[in-house]
């Protein structure tokens, strides 16, 4: 059974009442044609519900614009959806095609802070935002009263005499449902082991990121980045309006995994009886990072599970904690990014995750 528009409804009952399903809910093709944008194609969903989102199919399947019945959820950057065309992987370059978005993929072979590892000059982030997915098709699948929506691509990084990684990426929604699931496959198609490093860099904006709004975690443990961050711990998980000249914060949370082994967090305005939350699975993504970046105009805030910390490659592997694909090795993500709406369903939410 769907949930549309106040009514539990069967799979006859909809089919009845319209033309054909797109009336409602379903997935578009279409393509961007103004200046740096120009030439990325966007798969345009809609659940039916009131969750709209675009994923942009030439930035790695990154999930783009984002709002909930008209309410915006996505931080976006001036950039734009920006070709690939013009990455820059030079070292903080990368931030100069960062759109924002709901969620920008950081990985594969690398990411974070731009450095040297092995005597390669790596750069911020990674590649994978900067890829063109490829085999892309989607799927509307009627299971009994329920309609599932998804969209496969592949997305390859790949250069001569290194990696050789391919991840079969799904986007999948339930038709009613405001939940999207990004299912990820990682697979080591070359002949030698390669470091994997993974990170969802999920950014939400205004008007959900307010004066006032929190972000609610299940958490044993939390250390700030730097001095900077040091500075703000006592505030780190509540925001406020736009302040002058501020400089960023980020923050690792040590979170608390549920029964069946998944990790919560969720930004709130309780005044707006909203809130988006993240879920992941933490089995392979046992970090979380809270980017907390209060300046005007660049006013969002990160919620980022990963399998590995910021400060670069090099670190990661002088720390001990690089993890790497063996040839023909696969690894599997799962991460969900919901919404909450209304002062019950709120509660209830935050009431099961024990988030605090």
């Amino acid at each position: 059974m769907a949930f549309l528009f106040g009514n539990k409804l069967s799979k006859q009952d909809i089919l009845s009442r319209v033309g054909d399903l797109s009336q409602v809910a379903g997935i578009r093709m279409m393509q961007l044609h103004d200046g740096s944008e120009s030439g990325v194609r966007i798969a345009d969903v809609r659940s039916g519900s009131g969750l709209r989102f675009q994923v942009s199919l030439d930035r790695g399947m990154d999930i783009s614009m984002a709002d909930y019945k008209g309410f915006p959820l996505a931080w976006r950057s001036a950039n734009g959806d920006v070709h690939p065309y013009y990455y820059d992987p030079r070292g903080t370059a990368w931030g100069r095609s960062f759109p924002g978005g709901l969620m920008t993929g950081c990985g594969m072979s690398f990411l974070g802070a731009p450095g040297i590892d092995g005597g390669e000059e790596l750069g911020m982030h990674g590649r994978l935002s900067n890829l063109p997915a490829s085999a892309i098709h989607t799927e509307t699948r009627w299971e009994n009263d329920t309609c599932v929506m998804r969209l496969h691509g592949d997305v390859r990084e790949s250069g001569l005499f290194k990696e050789n990684l391919l991840l079969h990426r799904s986007i999948e929604i339930h038709l009613g449902e405001s939940v999207i699931t990004i299912a990820d496959n990682v697979r080591n198609e070359g002949y030698q082991s390669s470091p994997l490093m993974m990170l969802y860099h999920i950014n939400v904006g205004w008007p959900l990121v307010d004066s006032g709004s929190r972000l609610l975690l299940n958490s044993k443990n939390m250390k700030p980045r730097d001095a900077e961050a040091e500075r703000g711990v006592d505030e780190a998980t509540v925001f406020s309006s736009p302040i002058s000249n501020y400089q960023e914060q980020v923050f690792f949370h040590d979170l608390i995994a549920d029964a069946d082994g998944y990790a919560t967090a969720l930004l709130v305005d309780q005044k707006k009886q909203l809130g988006l939350y993240v879920r992941f699975r933490q089995k392979e993504l046992p970090r979380y990072i809270e980017w907390k970046m209060m300046g005007e105009g660049t006013y969002v805030v990160g919620m980022e599970p990963a399998n590995c910390g910021v400060g670069g490659r090099a670190k990661e592997r002088a720390a001990g904690t690089l993890q790497f694909l063996e040839p023909g090795e696969e690894r599997r993500f799962l991460v969900q990014i919901g919404v909450i709406a209304g002062e019950d369903e709120l509660s209830n939410f935050i009431k099961k995750n024990t988030l605090r």
